[in-house]
């Protein structure tokens, strides 16, 4: 399996690790997903704890305003989050 192909494999196996721990199996609640940005983001996102922050994340990530977030919605953040790195780690060469 190429690397990308592992990296695909694991954003849905922390997907689902989070997302199957409460409510419906296939998206993410408020609490599941602060759960999923303290231990699988850690310092990227250190404004996890902060209650307004959190609101913040949750309401921008919920484009379909059902209440929740599903994977397509979790890939956004991710992809976001990546290209900021990105762009980051270009700029410090």
């Amino acid at each position: 399996m190429s690397d990308v192909q592992q990296a695909m494999a694991l954003l849905i196996s922390a997907f689902d690790r989070y997302s199957s721990k409460e409510g419906d199996a296939h998206t993410l609640n408020k609490a599941e997903l602060k759960e999923l940005l303290e231990n699988e983001f850690g310092e990227l996102l250190g404004k996890a704890n902060d209650k307004a922050a959190l609101d913040r994340i949750f309401k921008d990530l919920d484009t379909n305003k059902d209440n929740s977030v599903d994977f397509h919605e979790f890939v956004t953040l991710v992809c976001c989050l990546t290209q900021m790195c990105h762009e980051y780690f270009i700029g410090k060469k």
